[in-house]
């Protein structure tokens, strides 16, 4: 199993949490990854992010990404994955099963052998 501290950065996510819980994932919050490149603030708070969730071994995931620019810098600063609307949009899950090019269970989260889907 798998446990992500969701939206680092806001609200209840803290540096304590981190301490008191076995997190293996870090999801930086899209209101910082929507400033990088364009506000120093910004690209100062997620490479801080970055490093500081490497230097506890957790991998990072850059949630928000819109634009090619966010995604060069975010890898050039070694996040492991990227998440938002540059990828795809928001959609029905047969459109995500395609897109996937999988069939995943409703019981089961694991990946199935790729099967003809139409929508």
């Amino acid at each position: 199993m798998t446990l992500a501290i969701d939206d680092f950065g806001t609200g209840n996510s803290s540096l304590t949490a981190l301490q008191r819980f076995p997190f293996q994932v870090l999801k930086i919050d899209r209101s910082f990854v929507s400033g990088i490149g364009t506000r120093a603030e910004d690209t100062t708070i997620v490479a801080a992010t970055l490093a500081l969730a490497h230097g506890l071994g957790l991998k990072v995931v850059a949630e928000g990404v819109e634009t090619q620019a966010q995604a060069d810098l975010l890898t050039e600063d070694g996040c492991e994955e990227l998440q938002g609307f540059l990828f795809a949009r928001p959609g029905p899950a047969s459109v995500i099963r395609r897109l996937l090019g999988r069939t995943l269970r409703p019981d089961d989260d694991r990946p199935q052998p790729a099967q003809q889907l139409s929508a």
